[in-house]
């Protein structure tokens, strides 16, 4: 990852900062300034809460480069509260614990180390809710 691309995304990274459509309310992630839904602009910034469910979910055992020391890994498809889905790996869970509808947080962890640049690459995942 190069350096400036890493300062530009740690918005989307660490807060789950998306945008809001001014032209019909549709909430955005992560953000593309033309709205999915109705082609306006849609360049207001919005901050999710981060609380959301699992919608699917797979566990990784043949991970991708620079993913081998996590594997096996879980990954899902997150339903986030207020509308929207992303991917993310889940943390803090069991492989045979993961459910389909679990309320599950957004938290800060590692994801990786970049060798090449020395950065150490943080951003979201998501772990059951805590009551």
């Amino acid at each position: 990852m190069q350096t400036p691309r890493f300062w530009r995304s740690q918005k989307q990274r660490y807060s789950l900062v998306g945008e809001v459509c001014e032209n019909c309310g549709n909430k955005i992630f992560p953000p593309r300034d033309i709205c999915p839904e109705c082609e306006a602009p849609a360049k207001t910034p919005f901050a999710f809460s981060g609380r959301g469910e699992v919608y699917s979910h797979t566990t990784v055992y043949h991970p991708p480069e620079g993913f081998e020391e996590f594997a096996p890994y879980d990954v899902a498809l997150i339903k986030l509260e207020e509308g929207p889905m992303l991917t993310a790996q889940l943390t803090d869970v069991n492989s045979d614990q993961v459910k389909i509808g679990m309320p599950v947080e957004m938290v800060t962890r590692r994801i990786r180390d970049d060798g090449q640049q020395g950065i150490i690459v943080y951003g979201y995942k998501f772990r059951p809710q805590l009551v």
